[in-house]
């Protein structure tokens, strides 16, 4: 059976991660095919409850043990659910992956980005999406989206301006193969048209993404 195909979303605070994942996922559906969503952290029993502790604005929690955390619910999302997907040949969209840990954890927290590669590894089995699209949208605008859509900010949104200019700096930055920045300030249907395009593009043997 031909192996799916793994789409992750990157960005920073409202850049519209969630939203486009939605639409793309809508579209594959439109196309024909079963498309798995996934979220981090999040995805499995385990790892939402891993989600709770990391994002609830009670507790307090050291940069080390925020990292293992995360990076032990994708181990959790990693087997349980995408790479069962991935065998089965679907597609799968997930809503943050092993970017958004370097630039939280080591551009957000100052941990050492060796660590977390070693570490991610350990959690991934190696595993890196074929595609990554990162939103890039300025911070000030990305929070004054959360502001009016009334959401409660989570523990990790409460970090403060300097933490989300580390972030949003990698993000900004950030380069590889596979890996594509979209302008998220531009309306929604732009940006999913644009992300359509090139999933398309680099979708074996130039069919829709996602069929079988």
């Amino acid at each position: 059976m031909t192996r799916g195909f793994f789409l992750v979303i990157e960005g920073t605070e409202g850049a519209g991660k969630t939203t486009l994942a939605a639409a793309l996922a809508a579209r594959l559906r439109t196309a024909g095919a079963e498309p798995v969503l996934v979220r981090e952290p999040g995805g499995t029993e385990v790892a939402e409850r891993i989600r709770g502790i990391l994002l609830d604005p009670a507790h307090s929690i050291e940069p080390a043990s925020e990292l293992f955390l995360f990076l032990a619910a994708r181990a959790e999302l990693v087997a349980r659910v995408i790479r069962p997907a991935l065998a089965a040949g679907r597609t799968v969209l997930a809503d943050r992956f092993e970017l958004s840990t370097e630039a939280y954890q080591c551009g957000g927290r100052g941990l050492d980005v060796a660590l977390f590669q070693k570490a991610n590894r350990a959690s991934t089995g190696g595993l890196v999406p074929e595609l990554t699209f990162v939103l890039d949208l300025p911070t000030e605008l990305g929070f004054e989206r959360i502001r009016k859509s009334g959401q409660q900010l989570d523990r990790i949104e409460q970090a403060g301006a300097d933490f989300h200019a580390r972030v949003a700096a990698v993000f900004r930055n950030a380069t590889g193969p596979g890996l594509v920045h979209l302008d998220a300030s531009l309306p929604s249907e732009q940006v999913l048209r644009t992300a359509w395009a090139e999933m398309g593009a680099r979708w074996p043997g130039a069919r829709p993404p996602g069929r079988g």
